[in-house]
Formats: structure tokens, sequence, C-alpha cells
């Protein structure tokens, strides 16, 4: 991970989640983006617009960066595999049921350069959360067994190491 875009979207995100920590770690926020890009790292055929994407995937949805921003910064290219990265419900369109339905469609949608980021990030957090948080994980692992149904276009093996992770919890596997 040492193209120059991919270091500029780390010391971005660093900047856009000063503050934030994990949840179950307490380690600062920026380590899930990164560990995200270096899932995505070991896909054949990744390019350095989506590691950076990668690092950059929760800036939209989770700080005040704007996506214009993101673009003005890293381009069309990666601000539009962010843009497919971030939620698009909003609390307003109803119970959480309802929300991520939305959102699994707007991921459905997406290319399959951003399929395969959003599995990545999926991997890396479902690892935390089937380890550390065993309530939420039922309701968790529900959400992520649909949206893995629709993400038919991302990498055929980040996909198949997300469905282990799914169904079989924590698996202490390499990617």
């Amino acid at each position: 991970m040492e193209e120059e875009i991919v270091q500029r979207a780390i010391a971005f995100a660093t900047v856009a989640h000063e503050g934030q920590v994990r949840k179950y770690t307490g380690e600062p926020y920026v380590t899930h983006p990164i560990a995200v890009a270096k899932i995505v790292a070991t896909v054949e055929g990744h390019t350095p617009e989506m590691l950076a994407a990668a690092v950059l995937h929760d800036t939209v949805e989770d700080t005040p960066v704007t996506i214009e921003q993101v673009e003005a910064e890293f381009g069309p290219v990666v601000a539009e595999l962010v843009d497919w990265l971030t939620d698009v419900s909003k609390p307003e369109d109803g119970n959480r049921e309802t929300r991520k339905a939305i959102d699994r469609e707007h991921s459905a949608a997406a290319p399959a350069q951003a399929q395969t980021i959003k599995v990545a990030d999926l991997i890396h957090n479902t690892a935390s959360i089937s380890r550390h948080d065993p309530n939420f994980w039922k309701v968790y692992r529900r959400e992520k067994e649909l949206l893995l149904n629709l993400l038919t276009e991302a990498d055929e093996r980040l996909r198949s190491k997300a469905w282990r992770q799914v169904l079989f919890g924590n698996a202490n596997e390499s990617v």
C-alpha cells in the first residue's frame, strides 16, 4: 500500500476520524479503514483508487467530510467508489430493518470494485463483532447474510471468506 494516493487517503482519514475509536477495542477508528484497505490489497487486480476508497469508505458516513471534498482531493473515481460505500438511508426512513434494506439495495447496485470493498469492510467488522458482542452478532449476522446474497459482483475469494465468517462466526483464517 505504498501508492501516493493511498498514503494521502490515510492522512486524510486519520484527520477526519480524529477522536473516534473502535467500539470494542478502543483503538483509533482509522485502524478499521486501513485494515479494510489491506484486505482489498489481497485482491488480484485491485487498484490504487480502490485502496484509497477503502481507506475513505467511512469518512462521508461518519464524519463531516462531504463527497465533494473527497472528489476535490482524490478525484472522481475514488469519490464514486466512496459514494457507493456510503449508506444512503436516513433515520427518518424507518426502523433499522427498513434502513438496512435501503442500504442493501444501494450496495447491490454498486459496481464490482465497490462491492469488493464492501465485502472487505464486512470481513473486518464481522471478526470484531462476532468476537466481542454475541448479542448484537445475532442481528448483525442476519443483516450480513442478506447483504452477501446481493453482492454478487464482489471478488469471489473475499465473498467466500465473508460467507464463512457469517455462517460460522469468527474464523481465524487468513484472507
